[in-house]
């Protein structure tokens, strides 16, 4: 008799299905159309592929190209895996090491064959036919289960040394799976984990591309040999990828280091690296940004505090922190020691300063100065702190990935039943700093408690449950604002809810964030006077608005493309001479303007006028003021506004100034 089981389906429905049955058989069991449609399965919450038989009763639902996340992250997977085999047709003797799929597409390592050097952006081309090729014999993608040594022995028959060392490293007992592209003994072998689709046939030929060549060394370890990476961007139909492709277009027109320099805002350079250098202009643009969100902190109620950069070793170890960044923080010894002893220079941690990479162990010492009460909550404590994490060379990004950065960090303390409504302040008070910078679109996101975590999962249970109930009274946990949970994303010390924004190009970056931690309160011992009488533990709330300065400049620059709105603007104005006669009114000019307190350059060079415009739209100064003999004569102003089409006004100076004066007030400070 064949067995049956009980297979579960989404609408609560279930459906009765014999032993070897497949998520495809019940796919066509419920209509053709879902049977096209359907390109892969989750059984029991696990992504598989669409041909795995059943191995009992399970609840079941199928994955079609609508449940977008699924299906690009199978795409790319893919993609990868079909990138893999052509290479190894059109290159033979190349090695395969690894190929994941990536946030906008994939990526493989290969180490090219003896005698071949590494591949270049020349090979792409031809390696992206050959993929198309693969995809049009509609190969089978078949899920076979091997013996850890039988992998590693076709491995090692087949020339692939970095696979056979890989799998002999998984764990025993844990079941290998090789994936079978293709028919016959011709088929091409990858291990993998999978899922995968049913078959190559099933990805759109037109919609992947492959993007460029780096080196990357096998398991990242210099030690290592060097591999060529080759990175691809996949989409589920061209339409997607053609998208992709303008967005990339536009961002690389965007890239903040790109108009760093043509603004003259900063640089970086080796003798200080993962560190800016930041110049006149754009230290300027930091300050105004400082000095906006210091009013905005003072009206919400915030002190300000100063904490030191280096700390004693043994208050990272009680904080956690120790143990967790000990890899990323930059440590020095306490004392110089003596070029006469001849002892160990260091007898442990108690010998040891570091350089701190956040501020909170600092503020929770500065609140435990003293005795609390529990009137006092909730204490708000901001930093403009500048930290250090020894971050990888590799990591690095410009501005936006540093080793020394200042957040706008701040610490909350509060009792627990003031923490909903705190929480749904700052959500508030964030929502007006965005939208006071230029974001009018972000998401809202509550990331769940980790593995590897400190503190009582009934700390956890309150925390999640208390950061959740802040976001409904607050109006933000729809979908307007993107809300979802992410399992297993939170600190390790703490859920947070995380605030992602959408750029004017459609790329989301994720800056602010607020924390709900019991955890630290314990380990370092913060206390208030309750009520009652008797200590009880705050709750601390880590939050960020702007995440850091460094890495939201960047963004704010290519947001904006440079073109600030003029309270933002390093240089707000430049009064630009047709003629050599009006050099003495552009001096006027400029002057009366910088006695309203508004940042005006002049630009009276021997040089056309034409030129000069050039030159200060591509430094993107929002507003030139052209002055020749007549604007000497009547006391009037050509005004250019960068970027727009229409032909220049002539204003009188008092109009100037007013029109000025009102753009350039930032908007804490605007006056309904």
């Amino acid at each position: 008799m064949t067995k049956m089981f009980k297979i579960a389906l989404p609408d609560g429905s279930v459906r009765e299905m014999p032993e070897g049955s497949t998520p495809a058989d019940v796919a066509a069991a419920i209509g053709p159309g879902l049977a096209k449609a359907a390109i892969a399965a989750r059984v029991d919450g696990e992504l598989r592929d669409i041909t795995r038989p059943f191995e009992g009763d399970s609840s079941l639902a199928l994955v079609t190209g609508r449940d977008e996340k699924d299906a690009l992250e199978l795409f790319r997977h893919d993609y990868a895996h079909i990138l893999a085999e052509a290479v190894q047709n059109l290159f033979p003797g190349t090695q395969i090491t690894f190929g994941p799929a990536t946030d906008d597409g994939f990526y493989y390592d290969f180490a090219p064959a003896p005698g071949r050097g590494p591949f270049t952006e020349e090979d792409l081309p031809g390696i992206e036919e050959e993929m198309r090729r693969v995809i049009a014999r509609d190969e089978p993608l078949v899920r076979e289960v091997w013996q850890r040594e039988d992998v590693r022995d076709f491995f090692q028959r087949s020339g692939e040394r970095f696979k056979a060392e890989w799998v002999m490293e998984l764990p025993e007992g844990e079941p290998i799976t090789m994936y079978r592209s293709g028919r016959g003994d011709g088929a091409w072998m990858d291990l993998c984990r999978g899922p995968h689709l049913a078959s190559t046939g099933k990805l759109d030929p037109q919609a992947f591309k492959l993007t460029r060549v780096s080196g990357a060394y096998w398991r990242g370890d210099p030690a290592n040999p060097m591999l060529s990476r080759i990175y691809g961007t996949a989409w589920l139909n061209k339409k997607q990828l053609d998208a992709y492709l303008v967005r990339l277009e536009e961002a690389a027109k965007r890239d903040h280091r790109k108009i760093g320099r043509e603004m003259d805002l900063f640089h970086l350079q080796e003798e200080a690296h993962g560190s800016v250098f930041w110049h006149p202009k754009g230290f300027l643009l930091w300050r105004q940004l400082e000095a906006y969100m210091r009013r905005r902190l003072d009206a919400a109620g915030y002190e300000e505090v100063k904490t030191p950069q280096l700390m004693d070793a043994r208050q990272w170890e009680r904080s956690g922190h120790w143990g967790k960044y000990r890899e990323n923080m930059f440590v020095v010894p306490d004392e110089i020691p003596s070029t006469e002893d001849e002892g160990p220079i260091f007898s442990g941690a108690a010998d040891l300063m570091a350089l701190k990479p956040m501020n909170c162990p600092a503020h929770v010492l500065i609140f435990k100065q003293g005795i609390t009460s529990y009137r006092e909550l909730p204490i708000r404590m901001a930093e403009f702190g500048c930290c250090h994490r020894n971050e990888p060379h590799g990591a690095l990004h410009g501005i936006m990935r540093v080793r020394q950065f200042t957040q706008d960090d701040a610490h909350i303390f509060v009792r627990e039943d003031q923490l909903i409504d705190e929480v749904r302040r700052f959500c508030d008070l964030l929502d007006t700093v965005y939208k006071d910078l230029g974001f009018e679109n972000y998401a809202v996101k509550l990331a769940l408690r980790p593995d590897k975590r400190f503190g009582t999962d009934e700390m956890w249970d309150k925390a999640e449950d208390e950061l959740r109930q802040a976001v409904i009274a607050s109006g933000r946990a729809t979908e307007a604002f993107g809300w979802e949970e992410l399992p297993g994303e939170g600190a390790f010390y703490a859920p947070k809810l995380e605030f992602h924004l959408t750029d004017a190009i459609g790329r989301t970056w994720q800056v602010g964030t607020i924390q709900s931690d019991r955890v630290l309160p314990e380990r370092l011992d913060a206390s208030y006077i309750g009520e009652d009488g008797e200590k009880h533990r705050p709750v601390m709330l880590h939050r960020a608005i702007l995440g850091t300065f460094e890495r939201f400049i960047g963004i704010l620059i290519e947001h904006h493309a440079g073109k600030f709105p003029l309270w933002l603007a390093p240089v707000q104005a430049v009064v630009a001479t047709i003629v050599s006669d009006a050099d003495g009114y552009a001096q006027d000019v400029a002057d009366r303007l910088r006695a309203m307190g508004l940042r005006v350059d002049t630009d009276i060079r021997n040089e056309k006028i034409n030129y000069k415009v050039r030159e200060h739209s591509l430094a993107k100064v929002p507003l030139l003021l052209v002055v020749g003999k007549r604007e000497a004569e009547e006391g009037t102003v050509a005004v250019r506004r960068l970027g727009s089409e229409e032909r220049q006004l002539v204003m009188s100076l008092d109009e100037v100034g007013a029109l000025m004066a009102a753009e350039a007030t930032p908007p804490d400070l605007v006056r309904s």
